[in-house]
């Protein structure tokens, strides 16, 4: 099977991100034909700052390298650089129906977000989304559940294609991984943590120094009582901590449990915060070997980028044709 997926450059790249993507990404590349994108046109759609972006940029990738994701066997590139990405966008766009972008619950949330800068490039995300997914004839997209319904947008979209132009679309599948997709909040242990939240304690990110990951740990909400037990209802704290134990740690929650039978919480967020500051290690030693050699980092991204330029541009010849365009 062909696997696309991707993420924006915005924000910071956080152990949920790890959990419920990259981890996934990587086991999908032992057995299946993978192409991963960050994804930076996607970004300009809410405002940013120009001077960053390279450098987020060029984070995502360490964070796709640290966690496993091998540039031999799978193809890692920068969307913006090959250029049918935003083509095949526009092409698309005469398929897609308006009423279907207008309600868009991503859109939606976006645009009561940033009140002054609903664009677009906002309203037509999901168009662009399709066109990343479609140029590669993509069979399996690992999606979080956020965005499902862009991705039910993307089948909608190959699917009007395929009626008005013939069958040019693979109408691809999405995987919402079981585990790990929904790592909660530090601070909000009833919300989703996030990349864009404004506070730096509600998430750890791949690049924390240990001092960091262990103040984050230490501070994060928990439950009355003293038990350590997974209820995400009633104590939905300590689950979302045991919940990113048993995942860094590969051990269930209930022999977790046991283990810390009769411990505080102060223990078991001691024993976590160590987890995490090994776990995480590879990702502060990589971020610092390609600062040492950006040379190296520029140079796998430029053989993924011809990699991806050859299935994009054989892509767009049928695209083209299909649609009467001369080609």
């Amino acid at each position: 099977m062909r696997v696309f997926s991707g993420i924006q450059p915005s924000g910071k790249i956080h152990i949920g991100n790890y959990l419920g993507s990259l981890m996934q990404w990587v086991s999908f590349q032992e057995k299946n034909e993978c192409i991963f994108s960050v994804v930076d046109l996607h970004s300009l759609t809410v405002p940013y700052n120009p001077s960053l972006l390279e450098e987020k940029i060029f984070e995502k990738v360490i964070a796709y390298l640290a966690a496993g994701i091998n540039p031999k066997k799978s193809i890692i590139f920068i969307q913006s650089q090959v250029k049918e990405h935003a083509e095949l966008n526009w092409l698309l766009s005469v398929v897609t129906p308006v009423s279907e972008l207008k309600r868009m619950t991503q859109y939606k949330e976006k645009a009561k977000k940033y009140p002054k800068n609903i664009n677009a490039g906002l309203l037509n995300y999901p168009i662009l989304m399709a066109a990343d997914i479609l140029l590669y004839d993509t069979d399996v997209v690992p999606v979080g559940e956020d965005q499902a319904q862009h991705l039910e947008m993307t089948r909608l979209i190959a699917r009007n294609f395929n009626k008005r132009f013939g069958n040019v679309f693979k109408i691809p599948k999405a995987f919402i991984p079981k585990t790990g997709e929904k790592i909660m909040s530090l601070t909000e242990p009833t919300k989703k943590m996030s990349k864009s939240d404004k506070n730096p304690k509600s998430y750890i990110t791949l690049f924390d120094s240990p001092e960091e990951i262990k103040k984050k740990i230490m501070s994060a909400q928990t439950d009355s009582g003293l038990k350590i037990e997974y209820n995400p209802k009633l104590k939905p704290g300590i689950s979302n901590l045991l919940t990113i134990y048993s995942l860094f740690s590969e051990t269930p929650i209930n022999r977790l449990e046991k283990k810390f039978e009769g411990k505080n919480y102060k223990f078991f967020k001691e024993n976590l915060a160590d987890l995490l500051i090994e776990k995480l290690a590879i990702f502060r030693e990589e971020k610092k070997k390609f600062k040492k050699d950006g040379g190296s980092l520029k140079r796998i991204l430029d053989e993924g980028r011809k990699k991806a330029q050859v299935i994009a541009f054989k892509k767009m010849k049928k695209i083209k044709k299909s649609m009467g365009l001369t080609i």
